[in-house]
């Protein structure tokens, strides 16, 4: 999500030849929707087998529609083929396994592999496991005569004997030496989740895989969620069968009653449950990541329900005593991340921390009492990408100079003063995003580089000197396709104001012409979750920007405060108990700003349109400054706040019970009344995540308000709105027509 910055939008840059395109490549809906024509292609999944060699994904050459694991050596390119489709046909069908992912075991002999895999809410975490024994070429399925696509989490023990996996939520472990299979915990339903997650906690979280092997695989650590209390949620099929489906869930609503949770570890053989020993209700806290350091002892953090306090906890995993390392706080919310990287297993770590403005890699050590900082100071990192001890390297991402794109650095994991000075890696002349997976020990990575209208190239480096080795994905049939649209974009500041800079890109017409009246279109999201200016491949959303400017629209984006781009602490928190107050003026702001500046801007056809959050953005620019925006096009929004779930919205307002205000002021259904231009507003009516029901209480205060508007419910869709025949194709469609009907392109059309 945003690039170089230009402090006017009087000047266009970047700016590509103009190609006029072959009949073949017009661009069209159905090309961008239903042929895929800008789709790009990826690579992987990978994994770094060692220092120098890694493992992929790729088309059997035998077999259509089949695929095989090759090992390459990052130096050379060296291919080996590890395992062949041929080899993966079990003796009850006629076509091998298509492998969806795969692990090796820890001593090498075996491969684990996931296939036939089954959504389960925004994932394909659920399906077969197959063991494949890489010395005999043996092939085995876990789960004895498991149901098809049963089994969750499959992971091997740390000595390779054994396989431990979650079934119908309970925890098992099999035994690969005798193909024993014993039940670890014996209440799981639907209530009762063990070694995975309900709604809520994979939704906010990021947590699906909810247990982890021990270091000496004696024992086995969990998450157990008890969501009895909790509210369900109800979605209605009506056009499955004769009569309606009804789909119920736990959804604890802003405020409600959340699910009880609680870490246990247990024998890998089979045993009593050590439950680790928390103060306070467990429905009020959330234990929020969890990992081994050491065979007797956890690291977990553990949440208050404000999120504004992270109490990092060492656990012994025999008896479940609980005492605190240390404790993160912030006045408006801490963030959780993946940054825990162990230096010296057990006593040392890299933790992320915005203490004194900014997002900074620390060494945390001495239990705790030791907290100094290894990157430099007035510098948000992004994500810390890799933590070598043996060679003494921190590596992160971060963006110094332009929160739109993204750089890797290092710096010693050694402490240094407050004056550290980072070693940036990516080289100077290549500006974009990128990112990395670096090989162990550092000597290597796997690099994508993408720009805003330059899809992405996949490559193997060599570190320090940022060297490409091999060449993995060009994209070079897109990357020709994008070239002959001619994407006429720039990147920009505008002051809303003073001393207040936003980021943001605007995209032209071919002929743009600073002479005449164009009307705009801006595409938003705005809330805490999500950065829109970015120098990154924009997929077929960018494309279909791109198709909008050749109907004569110009399209920009604008990141308001609040959003989290790399601009420090304040930049991100000042939003705090009223997300989308703040937002939606810094918006409007920005279209006045800009109109003042440039001629061209047609302050009489403005639109603007998002999705999630952006959509309940859109509801907020419609509704709080009617005078200014023409036209929206809210997709699958959040009208009113309390109708979202207790993590992702207490993270950000507190709860309606202590902030009910707060809550009243920021929900764009408070200010329908104000509604007077065109707004059509898209939902999916199987949205487990934003529920439809939000939109049907925005109708319902429209309809009390006298007001017109256009909606669209798309049945049984998520909140993707992707599922069915057609669907995506459609959506754009009618996104498209009513801006066209309602902002035309010529004023009086």
């Amino acid at each position: 999500m945003s690039s170089r910055l230009s402090p006017l939008l009087a000047a266009l840059v970047a700016v590509t030849t103009v190609v006029p395109l072959a009949a073949q490549d017009a661009l069209t809906l159905d090309s961008i929707f239903v042929e895929r024509a800008y789709s790009s292609s990826r690579f992987g999944p990978a994994r770094w087998l060692d220092g120098d060699n890694y493992a992929t994904l790729e088309p059997s050459a035998e077999i259509a529609r089949a695929n095989e694991l090759v090992r390459y050596a990052a130096a050379d390119g060296e291919r080996v083929r590890l395992v062949a489709a041929r080899e993966l046909i079990p003796d009850f069908r006629d076509r091998p396994l298509f492998i969806e992912d795969y692990t090796f075991s820890p001593d090498g002999r075996l491969l684990l592999i996931f296939t036939n895999s089954e959504r389960v809410w925004r994932t394909n975490s659920r399906g077969d496991f197959w063991v494949f024994n890489l010395a005999s070429r043996e092939l085995k399925q876990l789960g004895g005569n498991p149901r098809e696509s049963e089994l969750m989490f499959a992971k091997f023990s740390p000595d390779s004997t054994r396989v431990a996996y979650v079934r119908n939520n309970d925890l098992y472990m099999e035994d690969l030496r005798t193909d024993t299979i014993t039940k670890l915990t014996h209440d799981g339903s639907d209530q009762i989740v063990n070694g995975t997650f309900d709604w809520v906690y994979e939704e906010e979280l990021g947590l699906r895989d909810g247990f982890r092997w021990s270091p000496d695989g004696d024992r086995l650590a969990f998450w157990q969620l008890d969501s009895e209390l909790v509210s369900e949620f109800v979605l209605v099929n009506y056009t499955a069968e004769l009569y309606p489906q009804l789909t119920r869930f736990p959804y604890p609503k802003a405020g409600e009653i959340n699910p009880a949770a609680r870490i246990g570890t247990i024998p890998a053989g089979g045993g009593e449950i050590a439950w680790a020993e928390f103060p306070g209700s467990p429905r009020d806290f959330y234990l929020a990541r969890m990992e081994w350091s050491s065979p007797t002892e956890l690291i977990v953090q553990r949440l208050n329900r404000q999120q504004n306090g992270n109490n990092v906890l060492r656990v012994e995993a025999n008896s479940g005593k609980a005492d605190q390392l240390f404790h993160e706080t912030d006045e408006a919310w801490v963030d959780v991340g993946d940054d825990l990287h162990w230096i010296e297993p057990g006593e040392s770590f890299t933790w992320v921390s915005e203490r004194d403005g900014w997002r900074r890699a620390y060494r945390i050590e001495g239990g705790g009492a030791e907290q100094r900082p290894l990157t430099p100071a007035g510098v948000d990192i992004l994500s810390v990408e890799a933590v070598d001890p043996a060679s003494g390297w921190l590596y992160y991402v971060a963006s110094p100079d332009d929160p739109g794109q993204r750089y890797l650095f290092r710096v010693p994991l050694v402490p240094g003063t407050e004056g550290i000075a980072a070693e940036r890696l990516t080289p100077t002349d290549q500006p974009g995003s990128h990112a990395y997976q670096v090989a162990p020990e550092g000597r290597w990575a796997i690099h994508t580089l993408s720009q805003f209208a330059t899809p992405p190239v996949t490559t193997v480096i060599s570190l320090p000197d940022h060297q490409v080795t091999t060449t993995l994905v060009t994209n070079a049939h897109l990357a020709s396709r994008v070239e002959a649209l001619a994407v006429r974009h720039e990147f920009f500041r505008v002051e809303v104001e003073a001393d207040v800079e936003l980021d943001g890109w605007a995209m032209y017409p071919a002929d743009f012409d600073t002479t005449r009246k164009y009307p705009v279109l801006f595409f938003v999201y705005g809330e805490p979750a999500g950065q829109t200016v970015r120098d990154a491949w924009g997929g077929q959303r960018l494309v279909w920007h791109q198709y909008l400017t050749s109907l004569g629209y110009v399209v920009m984006s604008v990141d308001n405060r609040g959003t989290p781009a790399p601009r420090g602490r304040e930049w991100r928190k000042v939003v705090y108990g009223e997300v989308g107050t703040l937002a939606a003026s810094d918006q409007a702001s920005a279209v006045r700003a800009l109109a003042a500046q440039h001629e061209w801007v047609d302050l009489e056809r403005i639109a603007i349109w998002g999705w999630s959050g952006g959509g309940s953005m859109t509801l907020n620019a419609m509704f709080r400054y009617p005078e200014l925006y023409q036209t929206g096009m809210s997709v699958a929004p959040v009208p009113d706040q309390r109708y979202y779930d207790t993590i992702y919205q207490e993270r950000y307002m507190n709860t309606p019970q202590n902030n009910p205000e707060g809550y009243r002021r920021a929900s764009p259904i408070s200010h329908a009344q104000n509604l007077s231009g065109n707004l059509l507003v898209i939902h999916g009516t199987g949205d487990d995540n934003v529920h439809y029901q939000g939109t049907e209480a925005l109708i319902d205060k429209l309809i009390a308000h006298n007001k017109t508007f256009t909606m669209m419910a798309y049945p049984n869709r998520s909140h993707g709105i992707f599922e069915g025949v057609g669907t995506t194709r459609h959506l754009y469609g009618l996104l498209t027509r009513y801006l066209l009907e309602n902002t035309p392109v010529e004023p009086g059309q």
